[in-house]
């Protein structure tokens, strides 16, 4: 059997991709201990984060990419002072929001690993500052929960659950919740 298994990936040895892919599924059924079309369908994915010593989840589909803090930040006259400033992101301006210094709990930028979430939204281009990323975070469905776990942020009205695992619990943090706060539009000091 091991024999049969090793031909069958060893067919794949000209696709890289299609290799790569068959074994990333042999292992989540192997790890999630079923079959490999449940394991996908009842996956979700959201990127960690980190602000002050509160650990977030952000759902993959409300963020375009992960970058670096940018060189230069052009402030913007007459902007609240959670506006860090304007970036230029190949060539599209892109608005940079201190995270933390919306939620009032001091500022971003000077902190080494901070990194700018760029929200998936054509509407507002728009990037958010936080203290690290953490990468993808995957969790079953059957993790998710509705119920709302206290913050030391105190930005309970922008979460959209949590997903338990053990004793860790994740807050998701939802964009779409913060983009349509009345507050978070009314940039202009």
């Amino acid at each position: 059997m091991t024999e049969s298994i090793y031909s069958s990936l060893r067919s794949l040895r000209e696709a890289p991709f299609d290799l790569l892919r068959e074994m990333e599924r042999r292992s989540r059924r192997e790890t999630a201990g079923s079959s490999a079309g449940d394991t996908e369908s009842e996956e979700w994915v959201g990127i960690g984060c980190q602000l002050l010593n509160q650990r977030l989840l952000i759902s993959r589909e409300e963020i375009r990419e992960v970058m670096m803090m940018p060189a230069s930040l052009t402030r913007v006259p007459g902007a609240r002072e959670w506006i860090a400033g304007l970036a230029n992101l190949r060539g599209q301006l892109l608005t940079v929001v201190d995270l933390r210094a919306y939620l009032g709990a001091g500022n971003s930028r000077a902190v080494r690993s901070a990194r700018v979430l760029v929200v998936e939204n054509a509407e507002w281009p728009v990037g958010i500052i936080v203290d690290e990323v953490f990468g993808f975070r995957r969790f079953s469905e059957t993790e998710f929960t509705e119920s709302l776990p206290e913050t030391q942020l105190r930005c309970e009205r922008y979460l959209s659950g949590a997903c338990a695992r053990g004793t860790d619990i994740w807050p998701i943090f939802s964009i779409t919740r913060l983009l349509e706060a009345e507050e978070f539009q009314k940039a202009a000091a």
